[in-house]
């Protein structure tokens, strides 16, 4: 018997030209797809995003670089533009309303943004997308000077809630409702719930059935963040987020007794080090401000698999932990979180791995 091989799907054509660099072989793809009949909302959702999420993964598993990662971000973002320019209604077309489409500030990933502007103007809105890193004074003045029916923002980053927060905040402060989406509002959106968002949706389809639905409302008046989220009035989000660089000092300065195989660790590894307890600080606030410890242990379990995969050993997280913790110990709420972080990375039957590395 002799056996076949498959032809390529358009996702291996498309991840093909992307991980490698074509723009056009990635655009000649896109077009294709919609000239087989594949509808405009399908090729961005079943075609393009899921090839962007393989992006991130490689990336997580050591397989594309940073360089490589960013440049088959930009690749698909080029392609959803030709693709819009395919597709754009003609001139005079009614539109449903007016959405603006923004990433809260700091946050990098515009893509997952980008996919849902581009699927709302398939279904009739007419969309403000303002892209990443967004401030929320521009975010407002925009808000103020077209009026929308709506603001979709987007984060895919846990650490960019409390801006989110603000953002949602000051965005119904002006009577307009917020939709929220992306990883950083938890997998069941209950952040966006925490944080007053007036929906929540898992992607960019589902954002747009939502509005399809008919409109948001905005209850008044709008809440304020301290009165939403009481636990904040401990200090303890306020105090590590301004400890944040004497924090990592502090961590910095004490591995190298508990974790003494990075003392031969060079320039550019210690950097990387630091980046990574700075991460973990940053991590530790952001659960402090939505009080779920489960925010933090996922974050610490993701960066053990990352570190893994780039041969450090996840063990080296501990120590930091301990050092975090005996820093923080009289703020409670963080020392139980940093405690029981370190006990799912070292249970109990390991002992006392970060104090016995050698």
């Amino acid at each position: 018997m002799t056996s076949t091989a498959l032809p390529p799907t358009p996702q291996d054509l498309l991840w093909e030209a992307v991980s490698t660099g074509n723009e056009h072989a990635a655009t000649l793809v896109v077009f294709d797809a919609l000239e087989h009949g594949l509808p405009a909302q399908e090729v961005l959702l079943s075609l393009i995003a899921p090839v962007q999420r393989r992006v991130g993964e490689e990336w997580a598993a050591n397989r594309l670089t940073v360089a490589q990662e960013h440049a088959a971000s930009a690749i698909n973002d080029r392609a959803i533009a030709a693709l819009s320019h395919r597709t754009a209604a003609a001139p005079g077309t009614p539109v449903k309303g007016r959405v603006v489409v923004a990433c809260v500030d700091g946050e990098w990933h515009g893509l997952p943004a980008r996919l849902l502007a581009e699927v709302l103007k398939l279904r009739g809105w007419a969309v403000d997308y303002l892209g990443a890193q967004v401030t929320t004074d521009h975010l407002i003045q925009h808000v103020h000077h077209v009026g929308p029916d709506l603001v979709a923002l987007s984060s895919s980053i846990p650490t960019r809630l409390p801006v989110a927060h603000a953002a949602i905040t000051a965005v119904q402060a002006t009577g307009t409702p917020v939709l929220v989406g992306g990883a950083a509002f938890g997998p069941r959106g209950q952040y966006a719930a925490l944080l007053g968002a007036d929906a929540w949706a898992p992607d960019a389809g589902a954002a747009a059935d939502r509005l399809d639905q008919g409109p948001l409302r905005r209850p008044a008046p709008a809440h304020q963040p301290i009165d939403d989220l009481p636990h904040l009035g401990d200090q303890e989000y306020t105090m590590v987020t301004r400890t944040k660089t004497q924090l990592v000092r502090t961590v910095m300065a004490g591995l190298e007794d508990r974790f003494p195989a990075m003392r031969a660790y060079t320039p550019a590894q210690r950097g990387r080090t630091a980046e990574d307890v700075a991460h973990i600080v940053d991590f530790l606030a952001t659960a402090l401000y939505t009080d779920d410890a489960d925010l933090f242990t996922t974050f610490l379990a993701w960066t053990a698999g990352i570190l893994t995969a780039r041969n450090v050993p996840a063990r080296s997280l501990v120590p930091a932990l301990h050092i975090l913790g005996e820093e923080l110990k009289d703020f409670p709420r963080a020392a139980d979180m940093l405690r029981h972080a370190a006990g799912r990375l070292a249970p109990p039957h390991n002992g006392r791995l970060a104090q016995e590395q050698a």
